[in-house]
């Protein structure tokens, strides 16, 4: 039975991953919390669900990857630059993982779901800052219908920033999309469908350095991330063919809701055990 649980849990949050650039693991980690709990998953820690997730974010982002690909629509050379700081980041966070009880993982956990609902409701409110041509980088970017978007943004702040929110994703097991998105927008001027697509392809590789951490410290559950994988990566392309077909709103707001109640529930628990 718990396998089933498992690979729904894969297949709807690595298609709302992909749709909205989150990565997925905002909903995996969670949702393995919640089942964990009811006893469907006995003998699972947090750092292990952790560990499990971003193994499994290796996947969705691959298979996000592929998608954008053939659609043109992500941006290499800064997802590189930004792998620069989230890299080291996921690989600080693995380590750190491993001295929160499930307590204070819960508390931090659940603090940390409620600001990104927060994010996702200032989104799409975000308006870009301008930012100095001759500060940085200055990219260009032509979408199928022709129109032309110019976005920059200088490296270093790109490094730094990515730094931090790859730290957030090696210590909570999220791909890091939830944050990366919008300071991609923000911050950097990207056009929103280049942000995802970008932050997909620096999901996929830094998952990757965050996970050969998480394996090195024992942080993965083999069999429950086999069970996953399957899910995460046929979801990963439905999120992909979403993205181009549906507008997001209703499905933003549905995510949003649905993240507040994980969000609350699992503070509750850290302060009350």
């Amino acid at each position: 039975m718990e396998w089933i649980f498992i690979i729904i849990i894969g297949l709807v949050a690595s298609s709302l991953g992909s749709l909205i650039g989150l990565g997925g693991g905002i909903i995996v980690v969670p949702a393995l919390l919640y089942v964990a709990s009811l006893g469907i998953l006995p003998d699972i820690s947090p750092r292990e669900i952790v560990g499990t997730s971003l193994f499994t974010m290796i996947f969705t982002g691959m298979s996000s990857t592929i998608g954008y690909v053939k659609h043109k629509t992500i941006d290499y050379k800064s997802g590189l630059v930004f792998l620069a700081g989230s890299a080291p980041g996921g690989i600080f966070g693995a380590w750190m993982v491993k001295h929160l009880d499930v307590q204070a993982f819960n508390l931090y956990f659940g603090l940390f779901v409620l600001f990104v609902s927060a994010v996702m409701v200032l989104r799409s409110k975000i308006k870009p800052i301008p930012y100095n041509k001759e500060s940085g980088y200055t990219r260009t970017f032509t979408d199928i219908s022709g129109q032309t978007f110019e976005y920059g943004y200088n490296p270093v702040v790109g490094i730094l920033i990515s730094l931090v929110i790859g730290f957030i994703s090696g210590i909570f097991g999220v791909g890091g999309g939830s944050l990366m998105v919008p300071a991609m927008i923000l911050f950097f001027y990207f056009p929103p469908h280049v942000a995802v697509a970008t932050s997909m392809f620096m999901i996929f590789l830094s998952s990757i350095i965050s996970s050969i951490a998480h394996i090195t410290l024992g942080n993965i559950n083999w069999l429950y991330a086999l069970a996953l994988i399957p899910g995460a990566w046929i979801g990963a392309q439905i999120g992909v063919f979403l993205n181009r077909r549906l507008k997001s709103k209703t499905i933003v707001l549905l995510l949003r809701a649905i993240l507040i109640i994980i969000g609350i529930r699992l503070i509750f628990e850290g302060i009350t055990g």
